[in-house]
């Protein structure tokens, strides 16, 4: 019998998503950047406008200062380096020693006004997690535009110039994005560790460029990876096929138990992904959580159940997906 309808991923859990104590606050500063890849589920680009304002940098702020149970300050975009209170986030996170995650797209180094940006990450030892979907050139520009492979390689060998993946405090990884689907022959992320084995062999023997750790991360739904399935027709086949590589043991990391995603707007969601889609983290008491309600509060465990979707399939297929790659 041929499936027709996705199980809602709540009932193939037979139970409710838990929450965990809160350690990673993931902040999307906003929608500006100086690209517009094809696979971007934020729907980014040069065109965009939006990022935070000065009264939520503040509360960001102010939450980074008040909670030492956060351990990790992971800043995304967009190109995070270009919106509305980047250094000033990543200074106070740093003052408060937690780690502080940078997810760059390398290119922005060569953008008018963001030169200082390499000897900046050096001097607040930020922790570089880096798009480079694929390690050939055609690949990545056809993602992510001509001459992006390019200038990304010549980042990176910016970045180890400096130390990065040389000193053990500068550390350096690479996210690998699967191409977008053209037909229904879907397959699943490769294996994570052989993966990087190949990037790493590549990468040295032909640049000279070292790393630390390749986060492989598969297509979820959203965004412009939603629009494209949607126009292929595919949207539909590629749920059910995540949905029929679905692995319980993954639940148990998944990257939305531990953190909170927030918004340019101060607005709090379980995760990334919610957070494109419009789905609000909720309280004990089905209330909407903004940044301004944890510091009144003045408690980041305010939420019981995470709120899930059809495209939590994509973080549970295979060996797991999340922001710092495989989950097994």
């Amino acid at each position: 019998m041929i499936q027709t309808t996705v199980t809602p991923f709540k009932r193939k859990l037979n139970s409710t998503l838990t929450k965990k104590e809160i350690n990673v606050l993931q902040i999307n500063l906003g929608k500006r950047c100086n690209l517009a890849c094809s696979h971007c589920h934020v729907d980014a680009g040069p065109k965009r406008t939006e990022e935070l304002s000065a009264e939520v940098c503040e509360q960001l702020i102010e939450v980074i200062e008040r909670f030492p149970e956060v351990k990790i300050v992971d800043l995304t975009g967009g190109a995070p380096e270009m919106n509305y209170g980047f250094k000033p986030i990543v200074e106070a996170a740093r003052k408060n020693n937690k780690q502080v995650i940078v997810r760059s797209n390398l290119t922005i180094y060569f953008q008018d006004g963001f030169g200082d940006i390499p000897e900046y990450f050096v001097k607040h030892k930020v922790r570089v997690v880096a798009s480079l979907p694929c390690y050939l050139a055609d690949n990545v520009d056809k993602m992510r535009g001509d001459g992006v492979f390019d200038a990304s390689v010549k980042a990176l060998q910016w970045l180890n110039k400096l130390g990065y993946a040389k000193k053990s405090d500068l550390i350096l990884d690479l996210v690998y994005n699967p191409q977008l689907p053209t037909n229904e022959n879907f397959n699943l992320t490769p294996n994570q560790v052989k993966l990087e084995q190949d990037y790493k062999k590549f990468l040295q023997d032909n640049f000279g460029i070292v790393f630390n750790n390749l986060f492989a991360i598969t297509n979820l739904p959203v965004g412009r990876t939603k629009f494209h399935l949607e126009r292929t027709k595919l949207y539909k086949p590629y749920l059910h096929f995540l949905e029929s590589n679905f692995n319980p043991v993954t639940v148990e990391n998944l990257m939305c138990r531990d953190e909170l995603s927030i918004d340019y707007l101060g607005n709090v969601y379980d995760c990334d992904f919610n957070q494109m889609m419009n789905i609000p983290a909720k309280t004990r008491d089905g209330e909407d959580i903004t940044v301004a309600k944890l510091l009144e509060v003045g408690d980041l465990n305010l939420i019981n159940e995470v709120q899930t979707a059809s495209y939590c399939y994509g973080c549970t297929a295979g060996s797991g997906s999340s922001c710092g790659g495989a989950l097994l």
